[in-house]
């Protein structure tokens, strides 16, 4: 059963949990947390609220989250006792689902997922993300921790190209988020587990399907991560996820998931074939009316090149300092560029702030 069909689903018979999720869309929600044993939640702006005061009974819980699973989603429930699958209501909004088992029986969580793409405008990207979109081969990687934002700056970086150029865009997701319609390009989105066995699968078979660019939803293993490098150096543009927190420990992350003996081997095509890396996370606004992204941002320019290369990954924030005329800054300083206009707070700075010395005077106010 795909995603399509569960939208034709519940097109023709409304579903009971479509009011706790329109409820989280009309104020403005991220998350709907659906737990057995604990009041439903709602993620408003990066804290979690009740939406009732009543714990959601078991039973309960296991028959609004039946009335919505697809068939894949069920086996897998059973197999690994978790499941993601995406959910729509249709004219209202998307959902990326995950369902697992606890202590108190079932839960979930929907992340909302906008009906159409937000623009690189719209997100006030910087003009270092907007240049990497415009580039036509190689290596993209947007990393943060869940949540942070990352599937919103790809979609957005994935409508630009399509608005721009005439080709083929090519998308493997687990499960798919945004939907994009084709405009200058044809558009093919696979979903990991429904149109793919894997991600790695998905891959190998994108390279026989004369992409222009591929997404892939996130670099999860070793195999999928050697076919992403492999397609980039063959002139594909290539974008892709991490979970990774900073550009340098990006690289790191890569370049060790393979074996030692061919570990300088990838730094070298990792210099090569590496454009940049986005890494970003979401800081409550001062006004409290939402979150803004910080994003660091590495550009892989010649002296960039040279440290992958040598595997001297620790130096790559000097050069992120030293880099501002080619759009880099480290997340520290985007940070404090985001103090300094006054949208977040000196204390949430400090949160969320990687060395925290730097904004020690800033503890507390806010």
């Amino acid at each position: 059963m795909t995603t399509e069909t569960v939208a034709t689903q519940s097109q023709a018979v409304p579903r009971r949990i479509d009011e706790f999720l329109k409820e989280v869309l009309k104020k403005n929600g991220s998350d709907l947390h659906f737990v057995a044993g604990d009041p439903p939640r709602i993620r408003l702006f990066g804290e979690l609220q009740s939406l009732r005061s009543e714990p959601l009974e078991k039973d309960y819980v296991r028959e609004l989250l039946s009335e919505i699973m697809t068939h894949r989603a069920r086996q897998r429930l059973e197999e690994k006792d978790g499941a993601d699958f995406a959910y729509m209501i249709p004219g209202v909004s998307r959902f990326r689902v995950n369902v697992f088992r606890h202590i108190a029986g079932l839960g979930a969580v929907f992340r909302a997922i906008p009906s159409k793409a937000l623009s690189l405008e719209q997100l006030n990207m910087p003009d270092a993300v907007r240049s990497l979109c415009r580039i036509n081969n190689g290596l993209i990687l947007v990393t943060g921790k869940t949540g942070s934002g990352k599937s919103t700056t790809l979609a957005a970086m994935i409508d630009d190209i399509n608005g721009r150029i005439k080709g083929h865009i090519l998308t493997i997701e687990d499960p798919i988020e945004f939907v994009h319609m084709r405009r200058n390009c044809l558009v093919s989105q696979r979903e990991v587990g429904v149109h793919s066995p894997s991600f790695a699968e998905a891959l190998h078979s994108a390279l026989r399907e004369d992409p222009d660019v591929i997404l892939v939803g996130e670099l999860r293993d070793l195999e999928t991560m050697g076919i992403a490098v492999t397609a980039a150096e063959m002139g594909i543009l290539v974008m892709g996820t991490l979970h990774t927190n900073g550009a340098a420990a990006t690289v790191d992350r890569i370049v060790n998931a393979f074996p030692a003996d061919k570990q300088a081997h990838v730094r070298t095509m990792m210099s090569t074939s590496l454009r940049g890396v986005v890494s970003q996370q979401l800081i409550q606004r001062a006004d409290k009316r939402g979150r803004v992204a910080a994003l660091e941002v590495m550009i892989n320019t010649p002296a960039v090149s040279n440290l992958i290369r040598q595997g001297k990954l620790d130096q790559l924030e000097n050069s992120m300092q030293s880099g501002a005329q080619f759009g880099m800054r480290t997340m520290d300083s985007a940070i404090q560029e985001l103090l300094d206009k006054g949208l977040v707070t000196g204390q949430a700075a400090y949160e969320k702030a990687i060395n925290k010395q730097r904004f020690e005077q800033f503890k507390g106010v806010g």
